[in-house]
């Protein structure tokens, strides 16, 4: 069986290795995944399109199974086959081996998410070779360029080829549906509702350049170094948004520790691992992530740059904007990228079929809705009008820090937890 091979085609996922340096506009190295999954999903007996978004290289699959009830809209399951650069002399295992050990799948895109997409690429397999019909139309997408914002990806794909995606009006995806053990025997499984917006910006400082001998009084360097510290010193104004309201209160509910909506801190902070994700899901963030000024030790350089991953909550847009420009100061230029927040509720029939679905293998555990502090081709995808869950499911050991193994060293899955995935994925999608 199909979903009996998930961790052999998430292995063979993680050895192609298709890192996504972030060269917008070059080309991609998605092409040899795509091609990869173009070739199960046809030998399944599916009629595939493969086409490239943007640029070259930037491989994309998107295949469709009709339902019984064409009447219904379809729900699109998408994932992306880009992953984040990894350097195998920082790793146990080397990044791009896909090995197995010690119950682990290991790799680059284990989480992120050629794990993920190997679930649905079994559960899709296996229902063409079962003559399987779901309720409503499946599609199947497995895209570029999600990890440089889909910009050469998903983006592309909506901006130029929006008929790929006729009649979807829901969509699951990344990040969700793994497991937390709040308490010994009292597992929730999150499921991603909303995201924070982002703004990546790049910082400029103009000064005066000249003989490192001399004096200065007009440093770029000094100037951006001391904009940047201000930045990393200001703690953005605290905001309880919906999805994280209702994932706090879900905590105590399970937990019977109380939550105070006037001090989530405290909440927050009683989440162990979890408390790092959820603490971002509070308040706006700004990080500098490169710095870039001079190339010579005795030369003061008459420029500095330097980039800044901000995160906005929902509603928070313009006013994040109005903030990163008192922190910054009238010196620092700024010009940037954004990508919007995106939001919906956690009701409807599709979340009752995702309940049923890890009800069905994992009695007794329950879902609950979150903000995700990141971003996903889900940004996409709300531009057509579709509704946005992050479901994958996964349950996860309690002593593994899941979260930290996004883009981290390591990053690595439970074998077990790929092969619950796929099963509750295939009673979901079956019934949704």
């Amino acid at each position: 069986m199909a979903i009996d091979d998930v961790v052999t085609l998430a292995g063979d996922l993680i050895r192609i290795d298709t890192t996504n340096a972030g060269n917008f506009g070059g080309p991609g190295t998605e092409r040899p995944a795509a091609e990869y999954v173009a070739g199960r999903l046809t030998e399944a007996g599916y009629a595939v399109t493969y086409l490239e978004s943007g640029a070259r290289g930037r491989g994309n699959v998107i295949a469709r199974l009709p339902g019984s009830d064409p009447g219904r809209g379809a729900l699109l399951v998408h994932g992306h086959l880009d992953v984040v650069p990894a350097d195998p002399a920082d790793w146990s295992v080397h990044p791009f081996s896909g090995e197995v050990r010690d119950g682990y799948l290991w790799g680059r895109g284990a989480i992120d998410m050629k794990g993920p997409l190997a679930m649905s690429l079994a559960v899709a397999m296996q229902f063409k070779r079962d003559g399987t019909v779901p309720q409503r139309d499946l599609i199947f997408a497995f895209l570029a360029d999600e990890e440089a914002g889909g910009f050469a990806g998903a983006r592309w794909l909506v901006d130029h080829r929006p008929e790929l995606f006729d009649g979807a009006t829901e969509a699951i995806s990344e990040v969700g549906g793994f497991s937390v053990t709040l308490a010994p025997d009292v597992r929730a499984y999150l499921v991603e509702t909303a995201e924070k917006g982002v703004m990546w910006l790049r910082l400029k400082v103009r000064g005066t350049g000249g003989h490192g001998s001399m004096l200065h009084t007009d440093n770029a360097v000094a100037k951006l170094a001391a904009a940047i510290t201000r930045l990393d010193r200001h703690r953005f104004p605290l905001v309880l948004t919906d999805p994280v309201r209702d994932f706090l209160t879900g905590v105590a509910e399970l937990t019977g520790v109380p939550f105070d909506a006037d001090d989530p801190e405290a909440a927050v902070a009683r989440l162990g691992h979890l408390s790092r994700m959820i603490g971002a899901t509070l308040r706006d963030t700004a990080n500098v992530t490169v710095f870039e000024a001079g190339g010579k030790a005795n030369v003061v350089p008459a420029v500095a740059r330097a980039t800044v991953d901000g995160r906005m909550l929902p509603g928070r847009e313009a006013a994040f904007e109005a903030e990163l420009a008192e922190v910054l100061g009238p010196e620092v230029e700024r010009e940037w990228d954004t990508l919007p927040p995106v939001r919906t509720t956690f009701d409807g029939a599709l979340v009752d079929a995702m309940a049923a679905a890890v009800g069905a293998e994992d009695p007794g555990a329950r879902l609950l809705p979150y903000l995700l502090p990141a971003a996903t081709d889900a940004k996409s995808f709300d531009r057509l009008g579709i509704r946005h869950f992050g479901f994958t499911p996964l349950r996860l050991p309690p002593e593994l820090d899941f979260t930290a193994l996004f883009h981290g060293v390591d990053e690595r899955v439970p074998v077990q937890a790929l092969e619950f995935g796929t099963r509750v994925l295939h009673r979901f999608l079956r019934t949704c």
